[in-house]
């Protein structure tokens, strides 16, 4: 087994990441300008840990009609955007005196083409963004209905024979996950409807608007992370919130958290259905073993009982990003061992190599440490179940061909997104209110 051709013990590179992670011309199906979020940190909480906004919002935005898409795939701006911002530039030279409740206004105005995108409070969407957000989805979704596949249906003729006959219906991954999907974009705006009477309020642009005038403004009692200027500030009573709006936040807290979950889930299926793009298998290290390090490996191919959750505690992983780099190093050493399991049936491409894994031989070397190192990425996934996209996910989404996994892909992730976030508000709510109630 030492000796074999294929033994990964004869490696002389190390692992490069995928250029499809890293690539500065990456093209998504999604609009960059309208969605803030990223599974590892939430980039609209108030008190969390600052992190990198700019690469946390290149890829995750509200997905709009074909004519968005292409407008900013050529690099342009989008015409109703770029009128906005036109009037927005003008009327700031002639009024450059202007107070700040103005600009607020200017603000509020340019907010009206990205729906999600600023809208950082627990409240009620406006009639227009609700109006805008179903005019996208229903341009977005609507290209659904053309992608069918055949069934077979059993028709009786009039003189009694039975004849079967193939019908069109939509494609099973869409027929299943889109009524889905569907229901949870509108159980996400029921919980933002229900905070139409709420007891607490926000602080605006990281000053005290007019609404934040009321005795026990947070804004006495915490510091707010500077990189976050632009995120409202809740506030609540000098008393801190009534029993029965603590019991409405937790339980509006628990439903968001289930719709993560479902879109989440919803997103990893499709995710998992995309096709593994060439320029992917292309990059992989010709080793597993440099790629994962000596030590993970000595423990992966050594050990009798291989167990993941043993490994992962001995690693001691300090964050989500460790977790992160790590999931993009397990995975690329799985398919680079997989590929050398086949490697003797001379196919190169994942979708051969796919149909081939049921002729390998079981007890080949580079199939067991296949075999762990997808043990390994799934307990690693288990543990820290809001990891960010790997380098393969970002991969598939940049290079997938498949409209209708484009489609089912964006929407769930975008409704995740929301979700999330949802909760993320409400935690800065419960927070704010256990700190003004320890306060007195």
């Amino acid at each position: 087994m030492e000796n074999s051709s294929n033994s990964d013990e004869n490696y002389d590179v190390g692992y490069q990441p995928s250029p499809c992670s890293t690539d500065p011309n990456d093209q998504s199906t999604m609009s960059g300008d309208s969605f803030v979020y990223c599974r590892t940190y939430s980039s609209t909480s108030v008190f969390s840990e600052p992190v990198d906004d700019h690469h946390s919002c290149c890829s995750e935005a509200s997905p709009s009609c074909s004519s968005h898409w292409s407008t900013r795939r050529s690099g342009g701006v989008v015409p109703q955007k770029q009128a906005l911002l036109t009037r927005l530039v003008t009327k700031q030279c002639k009024n450059s005196n202007a107070g700040d409740h103005q600009k607020l206004d200017d603000l509020e105005s340019l907010d009206l083409a990205t729906v999600f995108g600023q809208n950082l409070r627990l409240e009620p969407l406006n009639p227009e963004k609700k109006a805008l957000w179903k005019r996208e989805m229903d341009c977005l979704l609507s290209v659904c209905d053309y992608i069918v596949e055949f069934t077979p249906k059993s028709h009786n003729l009039r003189n009694g024979a039975a004849v079967e006959i193939m019908e069109s219906r939509q494609r099973s991954d869409i027929y299943i996950n889109l009524p889905a999907l569907r229901k949870l974009d509108a159980m996400l705006i029921e919980i933002l409807d229900s905070f139409q009477d709420r007891e607490f309020w926000y602080a605006e642009q990281g000053s005290m608007s007019a609404n934040s005038t009321r005795m026990g403004s947070f804004r006495r009692v915490v510091q707010r992370n500077d990189e976050k200027w632009w995120v409202p500030v809740p506030c609540v009573p000098s008393s801190g919130l009534t029993e029965k709006a603590r019991k409405h936040l937790r339980h509006k807290r628990e439903c968001a958290n289930q719709i993560h979950k479902a879109a989440m889930s919803i997103n990893n299926s499709v995710l998992s259905e995309m096709e593994i793009p060439d320029s992917y298998m292309a990059s992989l290290p010709k080793s597993g073993r440099a790629s994962i390090g000596d030590p993970i490996y000595r423990y992966m191919y050594t050990t009798e009982k291989f167990s993941p959750e043993y490994l992962l505690d001995c690693l001691n992983i300090a964050s989500e990003h460790e977790a992160l780099e790590l999931a993009d190093r397990v995975e690329a050493s799985m398919y680079t061992w997989r590929r050398k399991a086949c490697m003797i049936h001379s196919k190169s491409s994942w979708s051969m190599v796919k149909d081939l894994m049921s002729d390998v031989d079981r007890s080949d070397k580079n199939h067991i440490l296949a075999e762990r190192a997808e043990s390994l990425l799934f307990s690693l996934k288990q543990r820290y179940p809001e990891l960010s996209q790997t380098s393969l996910d970002t991969c598939k989404i940049q290079y997938n061909r498949d409209v209708g996994q484009a489609i089912l892909e964006s929407y769930s992730r975008v409704l995740e997104g929301l979700a999330f976030n949802i909760v993320a508000w409400i935690e800065d709510v419960f927070f704010v209110d256990s700190t003004t109630r320890n306060q007195d």
